[in-house]
């Protein structure tokens, strides 16, 4: 079988670079066959202007959202995002396949191989049966009123059950929590004690009315109750930040903790003592379009946390793209070696969703797809 073979400015294998001189070896398929030096490569080398990069992980997706793009105004706040999401959701959708279909292209073009994307209904399952990307589908759980746990805990599974149809090499699932504001903790132990599930992600500590509602009851949380109707009176306050609440739900299991923007030194520090396999997703350009911040990135990488990115959804995002995330962190974070941020972006999203056999890497037996970076990403393989 004729091999490709790739020499770029750099190669990127996961986790460094390596510098010029190499030559990526592939088979004509695409799994990696190896890295060599330029003199041991032979003939047939074809050199490109840029950096070779294993396709990249997107951790945090919402596909089923894509025909919201544009429709929610920027900077509102989480509790007003989240108004505009569940009041627009289901308005003037049009084709949703092709607008999944086209999202998803994009996604691909631009270099992501594989995504760990939310699911509240089997929306997405049409083209997740394509088999072009992986994708790891969390199907997603909330409810706040303790008597209404088990059925919602069942409509979920049902949706689960749809998707574990369609699992192999190309898809996984699992069903997970929305977010600490939205699930009661009757629903956390029904999700906490599903055999077989894992990793389970959820939406952590996007706002200060996340950890305000946990810490007293109070603030903007209150009113979004109150105006769908949704019966809290069973919620009692923990005097904690979220995190501490609910996270002991899950030990021994991995999870995924998505955005962070209001997390602190002391709920990674509580996370850290905890039975628990944690990652932590950054969705950078998310967290500007709706609460107009940024995580404190250098806490993270000061206290070794296990970082991937994410691109959360069309609604909350104006392309579903990993590199725009990446240069909107090197835009705010300029100390921060492109070389780290690439190994978040690609084998560190890879072992969070447990694919590192197959994406990720530059590992001999991989087939991760070949990304080309140079002032954008674009896909080569």
């Amino acid at each position: 079988m004729k091999q490709i073979k790739l020499k770029g400015k750099d190669i990127f294998n996961g986790t460094h670079l390596l510098g010029p001189g190499k030559v990526l070896l592939l088979s004509e398929d695409g799994v990696v066959a190896g890295i060599v030096a330029e003199s041991e490569a032979g003939s047939d080398v074809t050199e490109v202007d840029g950096i070779l990069c294993p396709g990249f992980v997107n951790t945090h997706c919402h596909l089923e959202l894509s025909h919201m793009k544009g429709v929610i105004p920027e900077k509102t706040g989480l509790p007003a995002f989240l108004t505009h999401v569940m009041q627009s959701r289901n308005q003037g959708a049009g084709d949703i396949n092709a607008i999944i279909d086209k999202a998803e292209q994009d996604m691909w073009e631009t270099g992501i191989s594989a995504v760990g994307d939310i699911c509240n209904s089997n929306a997405t399952l049409v083209k997740k049966q394509q088999g072009r990307m992986y994708y790891h589908s969390f199907v997603e759980c909330m409810g706040v009123a303790p008597a209404g746990a088990n059925s919602r805990y069942q409509y979920s599974m049902d949706v689960l059950h749809s998707f574990r149809e369609i699992n192999g090499p190309h898809h996984q699932c699992s069903i997970v929590p929305h977010a600490p504001y939205s699930v009661s903790g009757s629903l956390f132990e029904l999700l906490a004690h599903t055999p077989d599930n894992t990793p389970v992600c959820i939406h952590n500590q996007e706002t200060p009315a996340e950890n305000e509602l946990y810490q007293q009851k109070t603030g903007e949380f209150l009113s979004f109750y109150q105006h769908f109707g949704m019966d809290i009176s069973a919620f009692q306050p923990t005097g904690t930040n979220s995190l501490e609440a609910y996270l002991p739900y899950f030990s021994g299991n991995k999870i995924l903790l998505v955005h962070n923007t209001f997390t602190s030194s002391e709920d990674i520090e509580f996370t850290q003592q905890q039975p628990v396999e944690t990652w932590w997703c950054l969705c950078p350009q998310a967290n500007l379009y709706i609460e107009n911040r940024l995580p404190d990135i250098e806490q993270f990488r000061r206290m070794k946390c296990n970082i991937t990115l994410g691109t959360d959804s069309l609604a909350s995002n104006h392309r579903l793209s990993i590199w725009e995330e990446i240069k909107t962190i090197r835009a705010h974070f300029p100390e921060i070696p492109l070389e780290e941020i690439l190994q978040w972006a690609t084998f560190n999203g890879a072992k969070a969703l447990g694919i590192q056999e197959t994406y990720g890497s530059f590992n001999t037996g991989c087939k991760p797809g070949v990304v080309l970076i140079n002032q954008e990403s674009s896909r080569i393989i």
